[in-house]
């Protein structure tokens, strides 16, 4: 079973780089980020025709995640965080699909620090740890994944410098993630590529992309449940480089049953 996460950067304006993607790799489970649509406006008739079911939490113009399954429909656990009744931002969504716990996130990114974007972070990393850990409590196989928007370590990133004072990097959202890992989250990613230079994002600007300028902040937390059933995880770079792409490239792991 592959299960697979992609920051598309607005569905409506990916859609026919999507449904390439879901065509030519067919994961049994699609996570999507940034769908930047309301939800009468989410294209579910366009991934019927091609076999998936889709649940999704949208908001205009901003944020949005969806999960998306092959020839199933996902079944909604919960959309939302708790902890913050004023939290409008669509981030969360969670099912429950062929058997597995699918958490589907687009964390803030938290941009400019300080400031109340980045306190916005933090809090949202707690509130989803939080959540992280009523699931392991669950003792189910489970899969938490989507946009993190940290960049785990300097082996995440092609140049440390060049990142330093933005909020994907800062001890304080590293310290939040590595908390995550130390409940017994694995991610897959740094498991399978412990050397690093595993890149998910390059920007559209300064001919990132053409100098492989990238960085690593789509990640993948397994529980124990899951990680010991983990058998393959990597990056679908080459759909980055198409035209009118998003500047996440897909990740996916998978599981043997």
């Amino acid at each position: 079973m592959k299960i697979a996460t992609f920051n598309i950067n607005g569905i409506k304006a990916r859609l026919p780089r999507l449904i390439e993607w879901l065509e030519e790799t067919r994961p049994a489970v699609a996570c999507l980020q940034e769908i930047k649509t309301q939800d009468e406006g989410f294209p579910a008739a366009d991934f019927e025709r091609i076999g998936y079911h889709a649940i999704w939490h949208g908001q205009k113009g901003f944020n949005g995640v969806a999960i998306l399954a092959d020839g199933t429909m996902p079944v909604e656990i919960r959309r939302g965080l708790d902890g913050d009744p004023q939290d409008e931002q669509s981030r969360y969504l969670e099912a429950e699909v062929f058997g597995t716990r699918i958490a589907c996130i687009y964390l803030p990114n938290g941009n400019p620090r300080p400031g109340p974007k980045f306190d916005y972070k933090l809090r949202w990393m707690e509130r989803l740890r939080a959540r992280m850990r009523e699931i392991s409590a669950q003792e189910v196989p489970a899969i938490v994944l989507g946009d993190y928007n940290v960049i785990p370590t300097d082996r995440d990133v092609w140049a440390p410098a060049a990142m330093a004072d933005d909020a994907l990097m800062q001890p304080e959202a590293r310290d939040a993630y590595f908390r995550l890992l130390g409940d017994g989250w694995t991610d897959a990613l740094a498991t399978h590529y412990p050397q690093g230079g595993v890149w998910t994002y390059w920007d559209y600007q300064a001919g990132a992309w053409q100098r492989d300028h990238g960085f690593r902040i789509d990640h993948a937390l397994l529980s124990p449940e899951l990680a010991d059933r983990l058998t393959a995880c990597g990056v679908d770079k080459d759909h980055r480089g198409r035209e009118k792409a998003s500047d996440h490239a897909p990740v996916w792991c998978s599981f043997r049953p």
